[in-house]
């Protein structure tokens, strides 16, 4: 049932290793590049994504109303804390080991892909979606661990864990989201994406993941409203 995250997961697990053994070849000033123009794509996504609204309002209160939620659970401190666990328990120096997990995290999961190939597969049984979106984070993951270090192999486990439920959960709910609603919950997720593209530039650091329960908040705002 959840092939397509199945082969997600070990394409972001091959390509973080290549970009592991580039990272030792390359200058510092070239990764750096290379990661802004990651953090540059990551706000023209965003943007992308952003604009199939049709209920700005609907996703606008998502967003304050997820913010408050998250921000009261701090899920960012919590997944911080895994993530700085996880470094030392397995003895690791990389300084970025964090940023890299977090980062590579939210980039693989808030994308439209995940959602729209999380549905598909759940209820048609198709993972051609998730597979095309294993090729994009399988380069993805090459550039940012050659930025960021191991922490974005490590990124896989979320990933799993995310994707995977998300593909569990449409194959018995599927029929209840509508093309409205995956329309809204691709947007919400966008102006997420963007946010992150601002982090990674370092424009501004955005506590992104404080605001992922937005995502979950716009379902039912649809659901009520539309």
């Amino acid at each position: 049932m959840i092939t397509g995250t199945i082969v997600n997961t070990l394409a972001v697990i091959a390509g973080s290793s290549i970009g592991l053994l580039v990272n030792l070849k390359l200058p510092e000033k070239i990764t750096k590049t290379a990661f802004q123009a990651i953090g540059l794509f990551t706000i023209y996504f965003g943007i992308s994504m952003a604009l199939k609204t049709n209920e700005l309002i609907l996703v606008i209160f998502s967003l304050l109303i997820g913010s408050i939620i998250g921000e009261w659970i701090d899920l960012e401190k919590l997944l911080s804390n895994f993530s700085e666990q996880l470094k030392a328990k397995l003895k690791f120096k990389n300084e970025k080991f964090t940023e890299g997990f977090i980062t590579s995290f939210l980039l693989f999961c808030m994308g439209s892909m995940t959602i729209l190939g999380a549905i598909d597969e759940g209820i048609n049984h198709n993972p051609d979606i998730l597979l095309a979106k294993s090729t994009l984070d399988g380069f993805s993951s090459i550039a940012l661990a050659a930025s960021l270090g191991i922490g974005v192999m490590f990124s896989a486990i979320p990933l799993l864990i995310y994707q995977g439920t998300l593909t569990v959960l449409a194959a018995y709910f599927g029929h209840f989201f509508s093309s409205v609603m995956i329309n809204e919950i691709t947007a919400t997720g966008g102006i997420l994406l963007l946010g992150l593209g601002i982090s990674i530039l370092e424009i501004k650091k955005i506590k992104i993941l404080n605001m992922i329960p937005s995502l979950i908040i716009i379902v039912f705002l649809v659901w009520i409203f539309v």
